[in-house]
């Protein structure tokens, strides 16, 4: 419910405002207290100052194990907690084992205490340290590495490469998780905005091109996945005119992401202008490749068929980054 609030003058030079009762009692606020304000824009936002900044949050694990259990510690990563605590009557040698891989797939975390009932996890990652910008940087260089080793390994049927593709989804899944931690960080307070040095849209336009850059990834271990099904050499034409489609969605997701930290914005403009325009192409050269493919066996047309629809979706994921550097670039209301 919105309260309006009549500014007043006391002392001749000061602006004064009072503030909702009931939003000053809910949050420990009381005569003398301390508060911080955070100016953005044309807006102020006020905060309580909170002693310990750090949060804390538990979790009953007792009916979660595998996969549901490493979602569940991933979850409360992203909400933002600095302390978890998992909790049950007993905690089992295989939750045991979970937590830990869980933990070390994160940024940050580390095991600080375990009991028989309990598994404390702290967050040790001072959050100053923490750059959306470094990260998504990281994303780009990685996704992008991976989609051209992946192509390059179904080349050559190299599983050696196929491989060390699958191994190097991990290191942007873990940029990804940071980035999305920070990202909420930012809505849940502004303080965290003010400490990054960025407004919080921004912060949401670094998370929306890092969540496609994690969708490439997904893709290149995608290809490198399918590579391994492969025995015989791929036909010359179809390696060249794949070859060519990863070039030109490589080319689409770097003009994305250089108009998305672009300072000048007519250049951002221009380069994600380009980018959109050039997913046309994707599509043209996409059909020409199944035309190819109609001359080989129905299985490996299948397989090929799967990696062709994988790397045009890799263009077409540079494409929304490119869209949303417009959004970043275009005039602010």
């Amino acid at each position: 419910m919105v309260e309006t609030r009549k500014v007043q003058v006391t002392g001749g030079s000061t602006f004064t405002v009072s503030i909702p009762k009931e939003w000053a009692t809910e949050n420990d606020v009381s005569a003398g207290s301390v508060v911080e304000f955070y100016p953005e824009g044309d807006s102020l936002f006020l905060a309580p100052t909170n002693g310990d900044e750090r949060t804390e949050g538990s979790l009953d694990v007792t009916d979660l194990t595998g996969d549901e259990l490493t979602r569940a510690v991933m979850t409360m990563y992203v909400s933002g907690f600095d302390i978890i605590t998992l909790e049950s009557s007993r905690i089992t040698t295989d939750q045991r084992r979970t937590i830990r891989q869980a933990t070390q797939s994160l940024v940050g975390l580390e095991v600080l205490e375990e009991t028989r009932d309990t598994v404390v996890i702290r967050d040790l990652l001072d959050s100053a340290e923490l750059s959306i910008h470094t990260a998504v940087r990281r994303m780009r260089l990685i996704a992008l590495s991976m989609l051209s080793d992946a192509v390059e390994a179904l080349a050559e049927l190299d599983t050696d490469m196929a491989r060390d593709v699958i191994q190097r989804d991990d290191d942007v899944d873990r940029l990804w998780m940071v980035v999305s931690r920070i990202f909420r960080a930012t809505l849940r307070t502004p303080k965290a905005a003010e400490e990054l040095g960025l407004p919080r849209e921004v912060c949401f336009d670094y998370q929306s091109a890092a969540r496609q850059l994690e969708r490439v990834a997904d893709h290149a271990t995608k290809i490198a996945h399918l590579t391994l099904e492969f025995e015989k050499p791929i036909p010359e034409e179809v390696v060249d005119a794949l070859a060519e489609l990863h070039e030109e969605a490589r080319t689409i997701i770097d003009d994305g992401m250089d108009a998305l930290l672009a300072d000048d914005s007519d250049e951002a403009t221009r380069l994600a202008n380009e980018a959109r325009e050039s997913v046309q192409v994707i599509d043209e050269r996409a059909r020409k490749i199944d035309e190819l493919l109609r001359d080989l066996d129905p299985a490996r047309a299948q397989l090929l068929g799967l990696i062709v629809d994988s790397v045009s979706r890799s263009a077409d994921y540079g494409g929304n980054i490119a869209e949303t550097a417009l959004q970043k670039a275009a005039p602010t209301p």
